[in-house]
């Protein structure tokens, strides 16, 4: 049977990578006037994640990655929905109510992976 940790790994990986891509593009859905804000800071990070998580679906374990990853959507999404924090999320990598329940649900998603399925 396939590896889902690493599968689900590199899933996400290729889709950070592939919307990091698309926010240095002008369109209505990711980027600066984009529904799901982001700016080149957070398109950068997506990037990376999104190389990491390639990276460690065809070569590494998945586990550590979706553990991490899972665990990061989840406290950005927290911090997006408290006064103050949302602010600075929102000046330094253009954070919007969107983009927060989008970080909270693949947190949920990626840590549901990371703690049922079997690690290898």
């Amino acid at each position: 049977m396939a590896n889902v940790q690493k599968t689900v790994a590199l899933i996400f990986g290729v889709v950070l990578l592939l919307v990091g891509i698309a926010g240095f593009i002008d369109n209505s859905l990711v980027g600066d006037s984009g529904y799901f804000g982001t700016n080149a800071t957070h398109d950068v990070l997506h990037i990376i994640a999104g190389l990491f998580g390639i990276y460690v679906g065809t070569k590494g374990a998945g586990q550590g990655y979706n553990a991490t990853i899972g665990w990061i959507g989840i406290v950005l999404g927290v911090l997006g929905f408290i006064p103050g924090a949302d602010d600075l999320l929102g000046k330094l990598l253009l954070v919007n109510t969107q983009i927060t329940v989008l970080h909270l649900v693949i947190g949920v998603v990626l840590l549901l992976v990371y703690y049922t399925a079997e690690k290898q």
